[in-house]
């Protein structure tokens, strides 16, 4: 069983979430939870609240052994622009980044529908014959 939680419109750069993602994918739920504990960057605790949601939507808050991050991606949000007084009375740029972040867990024991090997009915045939 999969399960999703999405966060939108956070106040995180994409790049600096990410680094904090590659820490995360492909791991057992509770291990990323010990790396997101001990992580010194401000990023951890924004994922650590996503990937509590994901397992809570799992339906196994209480006991996740058995639950892996399948996936988890940033995306860019919106980025709010401002402006900030500069050298000579101009004006320089500012721009204030959003992310969208979702995290996919699931199972370790299950495999997925497409992997599993299709039977071919002719053969089975046959050999019942014999």
């Amino acid at each position: 069983m999969e399960a999703k939680a999405t966060a939108k419109f956070v106040r995180y750069t994409p790049r600096k979430v990410n680094q904090v993602l590659a820490l995360v994918r492909d791991k057992k739920v509770r291990r990323a939870f010990e790396v997101l504990s001990f992580l010194p960057k401000s990023a951890a605790s924004f994922v650590e609240k996503v990937l509590k949601s994901a397992v809570a939507n799992a339906g196994k808050l209480k006991d996740y052994s058995n639950l892996k991050v399948k996936e988890a991606w940033v995306g860019n949000g919106p980025t709010l622009k401002r402006m900030r007084a500069g050298s000579k009375g101009r004006s320089m740029p500012i721009k204030k980044r959003t992310v969208h972040l979702t995290i996919v867990v699931t199972d370790v024991g299950v495999v997925p529908e497409k992997t599993k090997k299709k039977v071919d009915k002719n053969k089975v045939k046959t050999q019942e014959a014999e």
